[in-house]
């Protein structure tokens, strides 16, 4: 017969035993997260301290502690065994880091920029043997793992760097990178953009050439940034899983960068990966409003302050003091997380924090010390070591090898493109 005492629910670990269970987790499984912008933060260090264009690695010392949000002694803290850092490079083409000569020109040296971004990246990697290694396969993880190095991947963000050729991307590949977000923020000429106007309806027959092409390659295709018809056009095109390096769930926050539910229920058959991103305006519908009533009045003080910038500055900050900005805590990563494990799977869900690429954060998650905080909060709510493991870095290492499985059949039964975008998007047009 039941009693009283079994009818009542069993005691839920403590927060000290939550955080024991993760801390043996990760120690014993790596933890790789999917996107973080260091190569760029070093370039904006040197600029702000007056050595622009030196591209200052040394001086930005990751063994001390650094003005970012990434250090050695931080990412050991967080238990951040992996990382595929962020080549980065502006889309927009009136961006100063396309300057010469003190001024723009006009047409802005897209592969010159990507190819200092590569070098700062390789020689972030090279400055560190004791602590880091480049990786180029996921073969590459577990053994450096076990020797107390961080496996280094590198990934492009966005696909304006291969200005329009084939040629650039499998240059780019033979460099390490081993991921390319088909779009940053500006629509390009064969793929449309989340925050840019929609021109093609998601990719042109170049932007599938494009993606075959890293398919043939085992460059990951990265879906962050791109409008959803881009990624609709991509999963109908692509033969290997893509990911999502640093994407949160639309349906919770309905940011144009986080992604749809539509698409989350295509990855099972894809096999691909959403890596959900900790940046407040991705994961908070509230925060998202707040910075769109914001920028509105940023406006209304610069009218109204008629080119008095410090006037200007005044009514901003006394809007913000009047508005605060919503809080966001570690739990609403974790709604994300578990939000693309509903729709998609415990198979496809992945961790893309964006560290060093934004300045606002969740309440205590303001550096790459966080990731235990976040395993901690999933595993009260009942997830288990192996799906842990599997959100740690299972499920973007078992993508990275089937693309590379698929690389290899592909190779074996095609060359390398040479198609180009003339060919294929303007095949009407009469050239000189």
């Amino acid at each position: 017969m039941a009693t009283a005492a079994d009818a009542q629910p069993a005691a839920q670990p403590s927060d000290a035993a939550l955080r024991a269970r993760v801390e043996r987790l990760l120690k014993s499984t790596p933890l790789i997260d999917g996107h973080n912008d260091l190569p760029w933060a070093i370039r904006e260090a040197g600029d702000r301290a007056g050595k622009h264009g030196t591209l200052d690695v040394e001086g930005y010392d990751l063994r001390q502690h650094t003005t970012g949000q990434t250090d050695f002694a931080r990412m050991a803290q967080g238990h951040l065994a992996g990382q595929f850092w962020s080549v980065y490079i502006p889309g927009e083409p009136t961006d100063p880091a396309y300057a010469r000569d003190g001024a723009v020109t006009d047409r802005p040296g897209y592969a010159a920029v990507q190819l200092e971004q590569i070098d700062v990246a390789r020689r972030i990697i090279a400055r560190y043997p004791d602590k880091m290694v480049l990786a180029t396969k996921a073969a590459d993880v577990m053994p450096a793992f076990r020797a107390g190095k961080i496996p280094s991947f590198l990934g492009m963000e966005g696909g304006h760097a291969i200005d329009n050729s084939l040629s650039l991307l499998r240059t780019y590949y033979d460099l390490g990178v081993r991921y390319m977000t088909l779009t940053h923020n500006v629509t390009l000429d064969w793929a449309d953009a989340a925050l840019d106007t929609a021109k093609h309806g998601g990719l042109t027959p170049f932007g599938r050439e494009v993606v075959r092409e890293m398919n043939r390659l085992g460059m990951l295709v990265d879906l962050s940034h791109t409008s959803p018809g881009t990624m609709s056009s991509a999963l109908d095109v692509t033969e290997a899983p893509v990911i999502f390096s640093h994407s949160s769930a639309r349906a919770i926050a309905d940011h144009p960068r986080d992604v749809p539910d539509s698409i989350l229920a295509r990855l099972p058959k894809n096999g691909g990966v959403v890596m959900v991103t900790f940046v407040p305006s991705f994961i908070s519908q509230a925060v998202y409003d707040w910075q769109k009533t914001r920028e509105a009045a940023v406006a209304d003080a610069r009218r109204r302050a008629n080119g008095d910038t410090a006037a200007a500055r005044a009514a901003v900050r006394e809007w913000e003091a009047s508005h605060p900005e919503p809080k966001t805590t570690v739990k609403d990563v974790a709604d994300h997380v578990e939000h693309v494990r509903k729709v998609a799977g415990i198979d496809h869900v992945g961790l893309g924090g964006d560290y060093d690429g934004n300045s606002d954060w969740p309440e205590g998650m303001t550096d790459v010390t966080s990731y235990p905080m976040l395993f901690v909060e999933l595993a009260r709510r009942g997830w288990s070591d192996a799906d842990l493991a599997k959100l740690a870095s299972g499920n973007v290492l078992r993508a990275l090898r089937e693309a590379e499985a698929v690389s290899a059949r592909l190779r074996r039964s095609r060359p390398a493109s040479a198609a180009t975008i003339r060919e294929l998007d303007r095949p009407n047009v009469t050239h000189p």
